[in-house]
């Protein structure tokens, strides 16, 4: 089942999840509808409380990026069913120089920037069958697990943005909260009047 986005604005985005255990109702088909909604909006990662759940879980499938040509061919191969989920995580180190690269959101659409991060991070997570691990990963499928880490710990790229690129985007955000813009997938929006 496909379900509304949160869009930039609601509370829950801003929440800190909380850590679930292995008898989380329903668990299986929140996954499953988790990953049928990012694929219908061309997602490569969703984090709980895009959904409104503000508890430690996100997915990631870095396949769309595998096609592009800029990328050499051992990034394309890694990148390509790329396909995990990640409980209660928990990124125990980043390092190296951080790089720039331009994110976007499906909570905040038609918004793009270049947010900086490090490199390569370690993280320990559960599985979606409640097993550990802990892997350590680089590139653009760190970039990827970093942004969707973030929602878990109430934080919007948006936010790693300077001071002036936040006034510069700030109508742009106010519009998104109001639900004045377009987009080709299911949203809810905390500021939308209410139509009667």
């Amino acid at each position: 089942m496909i379900l509304p986005i949160v869009a930039y604005g609601d509370p829950v985005l801003k929440k800190v999840g909380q850590d679930i255990d292995a008898d989380y109702p329903k668990l299986n088909e929140l996954l499953d509808n988790m990953f049928e909604t990012m694929y219908n909006a061309f997602g490569v990662g969703l984090a709980a409380p895009q959904i409104g759940l503000p508890i430690r879980l996100f997915i990631i499938d870095t396949t769309p990026f595998s096609e592009d040509e800029d990328l050499s061919e051992d990034e394309q191969k890694e990148l390509n069913g790329f396909k995990k989920v990640f409980i209660n995580a928990k990124i125990t180190s980043e390092e190296g120089d951080e790089w720039a690269f331009n994110e976007g959101c499906l909570s905040i659409p038609d918004v793009r920037e270049d947010v900086f991060r490090k490199p390569e991070i370690t993280i320990e997570y559960l599985d979606e069958n409640f097993e550990k691990h802990v892997e350590t990963f680089d590139g653009l499928i760190a970039r990827v697990i970093q942004h969707e880490y973030d929602h878990i710990d109430g934080i919007l790229f948006t936010e790693k943005l300077s001071t002036l690129k936040k006034r510069l985007i700030k109508g742009r955000l106010d519009n998104i909260s109001k639900g004045k813009i377009r987009v080709d997938y299911k949203m809810r929006f905390p500021k939308q009047k209410k139509r009667r």
